[in-house]
């Protein structure tokens, strides 16, 4: 187990560098995006991208069915079934990408023609960028196999650079941006396209150079392709709600409160994505050691696996939330000193859902370890699909655009009660261990650990001084509470020996 643990936490380390990079980069390109495009303009290409966005849920599933039997093929050693797995891997890609483009050209240009609140003179560039759009997306599709087979061999290192390459291209389309006297909305969406070009023809380098699986050319076998699509089929059904209550809400607040409202719901989920990208990290890591401890049939390591990612990242996630919670008006004014109305709001609410969010993905992958998802996803995509007309329904009654968040978090809650009933058979897990391994320790830790941050900030006045206790009291208070309140011995243990092998002097 020492070698699997040593293995996560340096793959954790790499992706954690190239995360924190990101984070930087990311919160300064949203800021010169913002100013450069304006609150209209980058409102308007938030909420086209998403209509982009609802056609992708066919490639999500498949996404998650590619990497699902990839790693399970590399956990059972069986090279064959690896390349058989990946040629017909891309076939589908390739299918999926052309069937996304023709169902997303004529369906989307009507629906932003006859149905979003898009100003005439804006209309001829919202087109563009649409096109642009699909096209970035019929890229990205494509080099699904690739990434996957990358992650799946746990070259964590590779991936975070290649993501770090992405991450820079488009710090130089944005630092760009300022010196063209173009429609910018255009530029932006033409500039991003090509940087998705450039990376899949790196992704497909670097993957024919190092894994031989990979120089196959797309395949076909009918058998497999039964069972992936068998196991694709329902994970459409759970990934087409999570994409249509997600790009769902941004289209509601559109139609009922304009683009405005567009912009404050993007920026609130950029800040949001960039501190998801942290728990990312740890949880890519973790994810080919949960699907091959399930292939190699390891349930005692899979179920401590599942205890520890699912703590971790709820309190990683608690770490870097609980200051932007607090803080949040401060922050934006900070860092894009025009802050759209709603956008704090909007913020508080969407980081209480991620917290959900990073409970849920553990369970979600040890699910797709089984290959058994059908009843999972059946019952929780039906309950889930429940955001968006319930939202309408509100919207109508003219509540406030928070309100399609407020249904989100409710739902989000009841709907992980269900997650964790539905899963934990699945995976030989008592319902009850789980609720006591981790629904007890996160609880106790969210509790204790938002005490003192909330009494300075009901008490202290907004500036710098609170900024700094509350930034020190977070930095010191969640660490110590998760130390003494959310981790057993056998994870301390691990911690210590962790910190010992790195740091060997210090300890």
């Amino acid at each position: 187990m020492s070698d699997r643990t040593g293995r996560i936490a340096k793959n954790t380390l790499m992706l954690y560098v190239q995360m924190f990079l990101g984070m930087l980069i990311g919160l300064y390109t949203s800021r010169v995006v913002l100013n450069e495009l304006g609150v209209e303009d980058y409102g308007l290409y938030n909420v086209v991208g998403g209509v982009v966005a609802m056609f992708g849920w066919l490639n999500t599933s498949m996404s998650g069915t590619t990497g699902r039997f990839i790693t399970v093929a590399l956990g059972q050693d069986h090279m064959e079934q690896l390349k058989k797995v990946f040629g017909l891997s891309l076939t589908i890609h390739i299918l999926l990408g052309v069937l996304i483009v023709l169902l997303a050209e004529p369906v989307g240009i009507w629906f932003l023609q006859h149905k979003m609140q898009i100003p005439e003179a804006r209309m001829e560039a919202a087109v563009w960028v649409f096109h642009c759009s699909v096209a970035t997306a019929f890229f990205y599709i494509l080099n699904v196999p690739y990434n996957a087979m990358i992650v799946a061999h746990e070259r964590m290192g590779i991936f975070a650079y290649f993501s770090l390459i992405d991450l820079f291209l488009r710090l130089g389309v944005v630092l760009a941006l300022p010196y063209f006297a173009a429609d910018k909305l255009k530029l932006y969406a033409v500039l991003l396209l090509g940087i998705q070009i450039l990376m899949q023809f790196i992704y497909w380098q670097y993957c024919f150079r190092n894994f031989h699986a990979s120089r196959v050319k797309p395949a076909w076998d009918k058998e497999k392709f039964k069972e992936m699509s068998s196991f694709a089929g329902w994970s459409l059904f759970g990934d087409f709600a999570a994409i249509l209550f997600s790009q769902g809400i941004n289209i509601l607040l559109n139609m009922f409160f304009g683009p405005a409202i567009n912009a404050a719901r993007g920026i609130a989920v950029q800040v949001q994505g960039v501190t998801l990208r942290f728990i990312g990290s740890f949880q890519t890591a973790l994810n080919p050691q949960l699907m091959k401890s399930h292939a190699a049939k390891d349930y005692v390591y899979m179920h401590k696996l599942l205890f520890a990612s699912s703590k971790l990242s709820f309190f990683l996630f608690l770490l870097l939330a609980t200051p932007v919670f607090f803080e949040a008006h401060a922050l934006l004014v900070w860092w894009l000193k025009i802050v759209p109305e709603y956008t704090v709001t909007f913020l508080r609410i969407i980081l209480l859902i991620s917290l959900i969010d990073c409970l849920a993905n553990p369970l979600i992958i040890s699910a797709k370890a089984t290959g058994k998802i059908r009843k999972y996803q059946s019952v929780l995509g039906t309950f889930l699909l429940l955001i968006v007309p319930v939202s309408y329904f509100l919207l109508t009654l003219d509540f406030p655009p928070y309100t399609v968040f407020v249904v989100h978090f409710v739902i989000a809650c009841v709907g992980h009660g269900i997650r964790v009933v539905l899963i934990t058979p699945m995976i030989d897990l008592d319902v009850n261990e789980y609720i006591r391994h981790v629904i007890f320790k996160v609880l106790i830790v969210f509790v204790l650990a938002s005490i003192l941050p909330a009494i300075f900030y009901w008490n202290l006045p907004e500036g710098e001084l609170r900024f700094v206790v509350m930034g020190l009291s977070v930095l010191i208070g969640i660490p110590s509470v998760v130390w003494l309140f959310g981790i057993n011995h056998n994870e301390r243990f691990l911690v210590m020996e962790q910190l010992k092998k790195r740091c060997p002097n210090k300890f």
